[in-house]
């Protein structure tokens, strides 16, 4: 399988930030109704789903009463290799190539989880590696709920992803079903479907009900399990619609509609927001069969973004430890194949992140990122074959630190160069994404699935550092307040070199990096992982955004806010939104 980019959708429903204990409402159907599609009777029969059902259905409904029952131990599917319907919409490299292909049904599941009031919560969160040739899983925290129609049952629901194997690629959806401490049997049916994916290349619908197996017990550490999860809700960051902005901004003249261009593929937006004065604005959550049940928690990829997010803060993260002699180490003295190809013997840490190693084929800036050994290093899986291809992709063309192209072998060796770095530093056992989540993500109260892609299909694989990050619409806005808005400091301390970051920023006079055009004034740099692009209202002043394959952008907006754009075809416009934002906040 190739890859390409991206998701869809946004904005939280039916109560999912509130806190730890139960709902308040009284579970009279009545009052709200769900849908028939997800009704007690559809979820104890063994009649398969004609079509996906409303995909709010799967969300905690305003009236619905406490749980009554505890959920906690291990729920499993009973052979989904078996079951499942499937509407393809887009299969660019023919991965529903047969009548039983993997791709057209779930993974083996089997999940233990423990409940916590209405909250419903994974014990394993994050990228779990399956085995499977199709999918891995991301499994989020969801709700259990009473509501008088189910006989007595309590019912859960919660959201999952499948993402496609050595890929960024995510498929959203939900599953629910109803369980019991006293009754027989003990679990119904489960639910599930996928209506929404972040990912241009492979679009479809997939959906069903099958038998399932609850199985109770006392999951390990099920008490820090509860813990971390109360610690992050209550640390979520404020969440509004977009269409806020115009009554906390009244005399603004703000247009939210008007931060998505008029070109745009409105189909194809998955979701964007504005995060300003400590408020996440979001613009919805529609999937292919209405709002998304879990908006909060859709896992969303980053896919190039990951070069700023993990290797750019990263380096500055190991600058703040051991100082900014880290930026001119050289690769040769940390990654050994480097003599595979190319030349490496003079290219630093800082010229491999800025993509100015001097080794490629095309000076023009993306060309080399098509080229057929560029596709073999991404398509590539286990790292012995991965890190070849990295430095043998591109030959040896100008003097490092001269010419900016774009690699994503770059990055993934940037990232290998850091992480053996650390390992010097630390020990053996430290891993650069670890540290990065340890040092800098956690203390933020990033969320417990953060997670990023590994080589060899495997938890114990390296990270890629030019791809692969998951994340939440929270976890964007905290990563872009420790950047634009904190100065790198959490809590008063500081994490993050604060040189490299307001060089990073372009927020030191002179513009930092490499342009990333050979033609004209430098309007485009290129530094640390980041983009920059120099704008002109009635001052000058710099844009730094992270841009990802398919259509993400973040972009960090000088007056304090920063947009973000998860689309799936190819647009990256942020300027519409810089205008409405400068409306709210001058950037001069």
């Amino acid at each position: 399988m190739k890859r390409l980019s991206l998701i869809v959708a946004v904005f939280a429903l039916a109560g999912i930030l509130g806190g730890c204990g139960g709902s308040a409402g009284s579970g009279n159907q009545s009052v709200q109704p769900p849908p028939a599609a997800l009704s007690y009777g559809d979820l104890l029969s063994s009649t398969a789903p004609a079509t996906p059902a409303y995909d709010g259905g799967f969300a905690m409904p305003a009236s619905a009463a406490a749980p009554t029952d505890t959920f906690e131990g291990r729920l499993e599917l009973a052979n989904p290799a078996s079951n499942g319907s499937v509407e393809v919409i887009t299969d660019t490299y023919g991965a529903f190539y047969g009548s039983d292909s993997p791709w057209e049904h779930l993974a083996a599941f089997s999940f233990e989880f423990v409940q916590d009031g209405s909250y419903l919560i994974p014990a394993q969160q994050g990228l779990v590696y399956t085995g499977s040739q199709a999918w891995n899983y991301i499994v989020g925290p969801g709700r259990a709920w009473t509501e008088s129609d189910d006989s007595g049952y309590t019912r859960a629901s919660f959201p999952f992803a499948l993402v496609n194997r050595n890929d960024n690629c995510t498929h959203n959806g939900e599953m629910t079903f109803l369980f019991s401490n006293s009754k027989s049997p003990n679990i119904s049916n489960v639910r599930y479907q996928i209506t929404q994916e972040t990912c241009g290349y492979m679009r479809f619908n997939l959906w069903g009900k099958i038998a399932a197996t609850y199985t109770p017990y006392s999951v390990a550490n099920d008490a820090t399990i509860k813990s971390n999860n109360e610690a992050e809700v209550a640390n979520r960051l404020p969440v509004k619609p977009l269409s806020a902005l115009t009554t906390d901004f009244p005399n603004s003249g703000v247009v939210p509609a008007n931060m998505i261009s008029a070109y745009q593929s409105q189909q194809y937006i998955i979701t964007y927001g504005l995060f300003i004065n400590g408020v996440i604005y979001t613009s919805g959550c529609p999937t292919r069969y209405g709002e998304y049940a879990y908006c909060n928690e859709m896992r969303l990829p980053t896919f190039s973004v990951t070069k700023s997010m993990l290797n750019g803060v990263a380096m500055m993260r190991l600058g703040q430890l051991y100082g900014p002699g880290v930026y001119s180490q050289l690769i040769r003295n940390y990654v050994p194949q480097y003599t595979a190809g190319g030349n490496w013997s003079n290219v630093t840490f800082d010229d491999t992140i800025n993509l100015a190693t001097g080794n490629y084929l095309s000076a023009v800036s993306m060309s080399d990122e098509n080229t057929p050994q560029a596709i073999a290093f991404i398509d590539a899986e286990d790292y012995a074959t991965k890190i070849n291809d990295a430095f043998t992709a591109f030959p040896s063309q100008a003097p490092p630190g001269t010419v900016f192209v774009y690699h994503s072998t770059d990055q993934f060796i940037a990232n290998q160069a850091m992480n053996a770095y650390l390992q010097q530093q630390q020990g053996s056992g430290a891993d650069i994404f670890n540290m990065a989540r340890q040092d800098v993500f956690a203390p933020i109260h990033i969320s417990q699935g953060f997670d990023t892609l590994r080589t060899d299909n495997s938890a114990t694989g390296k990270s890629l550092g030019y791809s692969g990050l998951f994340v939440i619409q929270d976890d964007i806005a905290k990563i872009d307040k420790l950047l634009n808005n904190d100065g790198g400091k959490i809590g008063g301390k500081q994490i993050l070199d604060p040189v490299r970051l307001q060089e990073t920023l372009q927020r030191t006079g002179a513009p930092f990096g490499i342009p990333e055009s050979t033609t004209g004034p430098p309007v485009d740099m290129y530094f640390n992982g980041f983009h920059a692009d120099q704008m002109t209202y009635s001052c000058s002043f710099w844009v730094p955004n992270m841009a990802g394959s398919g259509g993400i952008i973040v972009a960090l907006f000088p007056n304090g806010s920063t947009f973000y754009l998860v689309s799936d075809n190819n647009e990256w416009d942020w300027t519409h939104a810089l205008s409405e934002s400068n409306k709210l906040v001058p950037m001069c």
